[in-house]
């Protein structure tokens, strides 16, 4: 399946779709964990939900995700990143990282995030350039350095088409 995709700014009205999605993504690996709370996975998006950090991914014209890209003192911070289980697996969650990452390269600016153990996500980062910095029970913290074009494993050029 073809599925054309893209990214615009979050609103207010965003909020909930985004939480559902959230909720769901998370289930397993909070399962795994065993911290999984119903109302706490939908509450601390609620609670930390940046717009004008926050990135709204659809396909086909659908809702299906969403990403943030929060700016730190030195760097900035990929938080929020969620995709429906439905558009997993096709490649869209590295198209949308490589679109991410052309800005954070362009700008010459570091990427930190944090996925939780045992996420399947975490190799989605690591095919990305993230490395481990740091590690608890539950939390990878990850860092990804800038890379200048013509440096080995420059993202490629973002497609706007999944296959």
């Amino acid at each position: 399946m073809d599925a054309r995709w893209a990214m615009r700014p979050a609103d207010r009205a965003d909020l909930e779709p985004i939480v559902e999605i959230r909720a769901v993504v998370m289930r397993p690996d909070l399962e795994r964990l065993g911290r999984y709370d119903e109302y706490r996975v939908r509450q601390r998006l609620r609670d930390a939900f940046c717009p004008e950090h926050t990135s709204v991914i659809e396909a086909d014209g659908t809702l299906v995700g969403s990403v943030a890209l929060r700016p730190s003192e030195n760097g900035h911070w990929l938080e929020h990143f969620y995709l429906s289980p439905d558009v997993q697996g096709r490649g869209l969650g590295s198209a949308v990282l490589r679109t991410l990452l052309a800005r954070t390269d362009a700008d010459a600016e570091l990427v930190r995030l944090n996925v939780l153990q045992g996420s399947p996500a975490r190799r989605l980062y690591e095919r990305h350039g993230f490395t481990v910095e740091t590690q608890d029970p539950v939390d990878v913290f990850m860092v990804r350095a800038a890379r200048r074009r013509g440096t080995p494993g420059v993202p490629a050029p973002v497609r706007q088409s999944l296959h």
